[in-house]
């Protein structure tokens, strides 16, 4: 079931957003820090605490396909240029 903003219902607009592939590596990056000071700083209800770790989850797997991603890219650029045809070769 979707809601009137194209997203599934009671989902929120960085879930939807994290879904599309529209955060950047930096945005992940920032908001899963900001997520990690709130659950160090405690405090918290148990299920709000889950939430979070399950966000922040979420969010550390962005930030790593973002980064092999851009570990492929270089790779592909350095075998391209050094005429290598193993990828993964270190540069």
């Amino acid at each position: 079931m979707a809601d009137s903003e194209g997203g599934a219902a009671g989902e929120r607009p960085d879930e939807a957003a994290e879904r599309a592939g529209a955060l950047s590596y930096e945005q992940a990056r920032d908001e899963l820090a900001t997520v990690v000071k709130r659950l160090e700083t405690g405090g918290l209800p148990l299920e709000q605490s889950l939430e979070l770790w399950e966000r922040g989850e979420r969010l550390a797997a962005v930030c790593e396909r973002l980064l092999d991603g851009a570990r492929a890219r270089l790779s592909a650029v350095t075998a391209e240029r050094s005429g290598d045809s193993d990828p993964d070769a270190p540069f």
